[in-house]
């Protein structure tokens, strides 16, 4: 009789499939793979945020003048503003609009905060030419020394904990990946060993006719791979349907926080390929798992 080749014609690709429908592997790759998509957008997303927060926070500095009489706080910020215009470390210095401060304090105060006579802190705005620590310990040091009301409040240190927030949930979201990748993986040998059970009879025949463990091992492999495949596929459009809508809400919201949580080009690469990876995961576990369980069983 004629032994079966490595890469088999179409009936011996269907001696080992599972009779009637679509198979139940199909469905739960469908599902760890929308999982695992999901977790993924969600740790890009994160991340492209963060290092947008990174970039905007860097070298950026509040200068606040805390003064009780107008007068003399007007003429401290000046003074302040000044010395920050001179100081080689500042790329730019500009005070705070006192209708803008009325504006962003109404929410708390209401009516009351158009008053005149509210000691309201003169505020200026500095970013710096470089985010070395250095220089903005010297434009500290400058503004503290010119004078006592002034305070400093360096934006990168009060966000901080929203940035380890951010990068808390990216290496969740990595911790999600590869734990869905190892569930994927003992999935499909509980899959192969299974079939193996099944289709034992029709495996001693096949070694009786001439197949060696691994061309058997090739059989289950295809099969697995065209059931995640076809599963892959199926939970990546869901996910990029899901990670869109989200998105859109998120850009509807209007933060410029959370409105940062964004993927790039490259982001959306990463998510096209991870089915396939999630393939070849299959494949590789398959293999193994029916070519150990033969060597020691048949």
């Amino acid at each position: 009789m004629t032994r079966l080749t490595g890469g088999g014609r179409p009936d011996t690709n269907r001696l080992l499939d599972e009779a009637g429908g679509v198979r139940a592997m199909t469905w739960v790759m469908a599902i760890m793979v929308f999982l695992t998509v999901l977790a993924a957008a969600l740790g890009l997303g994160t991340a492209s945020a963060g290092r947008l927060l990174d970039r905007q926070l860097a070298g950026r500095l509040t200068v606040q003048v805390v003064e009780g009489e107008a007068a003399r706080r007007d003429a401290a910020a000046a003074r302040v503003l000044s010395v920050l215009k001179e100081m080689p470390e500042v790329a730019r210095a500009t005070p705070v609009d006192r209708a803008e401060l009325t504006r962003l304090l109404r929410p708390w105060l209401g009516s009351d905060a158009a008053d005149a006579g509210l000691p309201v802190p003169a505020m200026i705005d500095v970013d710096l030419a470089t985010d070395d620590e250095a220089a903005a310990a010297r434009v500290v040091a400058g503004v503290t020394a010119t004078s006592r009301a002034a305070r400093v409040d360096r934006h990168a240190r009060w966000m901080s904990p929203v940035s380890g927030l951010m990068r808390s949930v990216t290496w969740l979201a990595l911790g999600v990946v590869l734990l869905m990748a190892g569930a994927t993986a003992a999935v499909v040998v509980l899959a192969a060993r299974a079939g193996l059970e099944a289709h034992r009879a029709t495996i001693e025949v096949m070694h009786m006719l001439g197949s060696t463990d691994l061309q058997v091992a090739r059989l289950f492999q295809r099969r697995i791979a065209l059931d995640t495949g076809i599963g892959g596929i199926v939970g990546t459009i869901v996910a990029v349907g899901v990670i869109a809508l989200i998105g859109g809400q998120l850009t509807a919201l209007g933060s410029e926080l959370i409105g940062g949580i964004t993927l790039g080009a490259a982001d959306w690469i990463l998510l096209a390929i991870l089915p396939m990876g999630f393939v070849a995961l299959a494949m590789a576990a398959a293999r193994l798992a029916v070519t150990r369980a033969l060597r020691r069983t048949l």
